[in-house]
């Protein structure tokens, strides 16, 4: 039913409603409250302090009008009493609100507690009648609809909406959650805390359990396709021509990979190590065994950066083995790239390596057995999807050296099989980090400009800029590099790298830093990932309270990648408790599965990889970092459920599969059948 039918609500308000993605009264109903205000304790006001926001019950004593209400701030305030004390209620411009309160009436109030000893004051604090002393939800909002509108929308929504059951009966009883219907009106307007929690158990539960399926489906989708199917392959040519001993990790990877290959249907792995861990080399082993076995890899990178490291290495690891590596990347010419399609179309090339074009319709391999896709959190669900289309239901070899919790890594990734490089290569010296405030500044630019005259090099990472200060990255960061080359290191040669830098310059830029002729590097974080410069033994942050854990962790390990001692120094002013949680972290260990898990909890899973990135449904309720230990439960559930009925055809999980339909039908990027 279309939302303006809902009383309440015109075509204006519906536009309103549009906004937050509301067309219909059904989706009304699931515009679950992001918070609430809890009204179920109430303190006596003798006991309120200063500066605290709290709930207390009051009668109104009296009411006082401001002289003018044309005033441009008019004061409307109530002397309000508990028998314990009085305070003052000060509403700004708020005539139709004041008016709601009426004299010698109790009320329950919520708000900020000002003013002192003497006379306490709470400004424009919420209330209700005595009779609604439950939490009062607070709704995601738009400009021109308040919390009044919604939560009155909502109740006339509920009076229409007919709640049918999604979960079946076998599965509500055995977890004993509540029916669909009781958990929506509670979690709108739970009476007290404990009817919110089993609200949200049952609601939380649902969404886990849906994913979970509807993910372990996608697996079981591509075991139903016949993939590049190989044989046992000798490949200890590739052992012997290397210049070290791969780690045991290492070596387990590869072995998975193998075996995943020789099966009827595709590999779908992930490769998931910290930064540094040698997954590029198992990329490379497997890409080998693809070669062995007659079948071409395609490579995909996030970055235009990232591509031609990646073609570097490949070519070094697997060229003198008589593997013709090729190179497809945006900085080609448009003739340049139509003759590498062509080639690979006609299998001339037996590794192909990329940025996002390979994604594209006019990109294929006709031999491709392998996909090798790079820093995997970049990449959804439905781009994996796009890419098993290339070739001939190729295997696909995800690798992210964003280390993910296994909780994030179940829904992240759940379609895929994981395997972790858990050991660093011998001979790599942990990283020592260090946080400073601004008044070290002078030190650390000596530091660093003693590393160079030892012939080191060293990554300056430039602050990033609000978009309010009204000035653009790239300003900031070439005013940033004019200031440190005309000054401190006027005599150092240094080179500049930001976002929007164009390609070739970018290009240049970074093969004079690998080639030692920069000392220097001033970056933004284009860096990330990508650039494996050995002699760089020296990173300094600036404002590193502007990035999350995860990403200051990937930043520091751009250094530590030769045999030297190497430094990470991290400087903030910054005096906030989030900031010092980060910054000791960071200090504290290298370990990156340590500090995403820190990362998890810090900043919860919406912003774990700094926006939205992994590609898959959204999820109205659950939260990954809190609901941890629900979605563990519905993992080990999933798997038991789908054992016996892969397709969810049992007239007992007909349920099941709908749900699973509707979350992953409303996009066919998403779809599984």
């Amino acid at each position: 039913m279309e939302i303006t039918y809902l009383k309440g609500v015109g075509p204006k308000r519906a536009e309103l409603y549009k906004k937050l993605g509301v067309e219909t009264v059904e989706q009304l109903v699931e515009l679950f409250p992001r918070d609430y205000v809890d009204f179920t304790s109430p303190k006596p006001i003798a006991e309120v302090q200063t500066g605290e926001v709290c709930a207390f019950r009051a009668f109104v004593k009296r009411k006082t009008e401001p002289f003018s209400e044309y005033a441009r701030m008019a004061l409307y305030k109530a002397e309000l009493t508990d028998g314990t004390d009085n305070i003052t209620a000060v509403f700004f411009n708020a005539k139709y609100t004041f008016a709601k309160l009426e004299e010698d009436h109790e009320y329950l109030f919520y708000g900020k507690i000002s003013g002192d000893l003497v006379r306490k004051q709470v400004g424009s604090p919420l209330f209700v009648p005595v009779s609604e002393h439950g939490l009062m939800p607070k709704y995601p909002l738009t400009a021109g609809l308040t919390n009044n509108m919604v939560s009155a929308n909502v109740k006339t929504a509920l009076e229409l909406v007919k709640i049918g059951e999604t979960l079946p009966e076998w599965l509500t009883e055995r977890f004993r959650l509540l029916s669909r219907a009781q958990a929506v009106r509670q979690i709108h307007f739970p009476k007290i805390r404990d009817e919110y929690t089993a609200a949200r158990r049952r609601l939380v539960f649902e969404e886990f359990v849906t994913l979970r399926l509807g993910l372990a489906m996608m697996k079981y989708r591509g075991r139903e396709r016949s993939g590049a199917v190989m044989k046992n392959t000798d490949i200890s040519e590739l052992w012997k021509a290397l210049p070290f001993t791969p780690t045991n990790a290492q070596l387990r990877a590869v072995s998975d990979c193998i075996r995943d290959m020789q099966r009827e249907f595709p590999m779908n792995r992930l490769i998931q190590g910290d930064v540094g861990s040698g997954k590029t080399l198992v990329a490379a082993a497997a890409a080998y065994f693809c070669y062995k076995n007659g079948f071409g890899t395609m490579v995909m990178a996030p970055t235009e950066v990232l591509a031609q490291q990646h073609y570097k290495t490949f070519s070094d690891l697997l060229s003198p083995l008589g593997v013709r590596v090729e190179l497809l990347s945006g900085s080609l010419t448009a003739k340049e790239r139509a003759d590498a399609r062509r080639r690979a179309q006609e299998g001339e090339i037996d590794l192909l390596i990329g940025t996002q074009a390979l994604i594209q319709k006019t990109s294929a391999m006709s031999n491709a057995g392998l996909v090798v896709v790079d820093e995997q959190h970049r990449f959804g669900v439905a781009q994996r999807c796009a890419l098993a289309e290339k070739g001939i239901n190729p295997h696909i070899l995800a690798m992210s050296a964003t280390p993910i919790p296994r909780t994030l890594a179940l829904i992240i990734y759940g379609d895929l099989d994981v395997s972790v490089l858990n050991e660093m290569p011998k001979g790599r010296i942990p990283i020592k980090t260090y946080a400073v405030d601004s008044s070290f500044r002078q030190r650390v630019y000596n530091f660093i400009k003693k590393h160079i005259a030892a012939g080191r090099q060293a990554y300056i990472v430039c602050p990033l800029v609000e978009s309010d200060e009204g000035k653009s990255d790239k300003a900031s960061a070439i005013e940033y590099y004019n200031t440190l080359v005309n000054g401190e290191f006027r005599d150092i040669p240094a080179g500049l790298l930001y976002g929007k830098l164009k390609q070739s310059e970018k290009e240049r830029v970074m093969e004079e830093f690998k080639a030692n002729r920069l000392k220097l590097l001033v970056s933004t974080t284009v860096i990330e990932v990508g650039i494996d410069v050995p002699n760089a033994v020296v990173m300094l942050i600036e404002n590193a309270e502007q990035f999350g854990l995860s990403q200051l962790h990937q930043l520091r390990g751009r250094v530590g990648r030769g045999s030297e001692q190497s430094y990470c120094i991290l400087m903030t002013d910054s005096k906030s408790e989030y900031t010092k949680a980060r910054t000791d972290a960071m200090v504290r260990t290298t370990d990156g599965f340590k500090l995403a898990q820190e990362d998890l909890q810090l900043r919860g899973p919406g912003n774990f990889f700094g926006r939205e990135q992994h590609g898959l449904p959204p999820l109205k309720v659950a939260d990954i970092a809190d609901d941890a230990a629900v979605l563990e439960q519905v993992d080990a559930l999933a798997d038991e459920i789908l054992r016996s009925d892969r397709k969810l055809e049992n007239p007992e999980n007909e349920l099941l599969r709908k749900n699973v339909e509707r979350l992953f039908g409303k996009n066919s990027e998403y779809s599984w059948n």
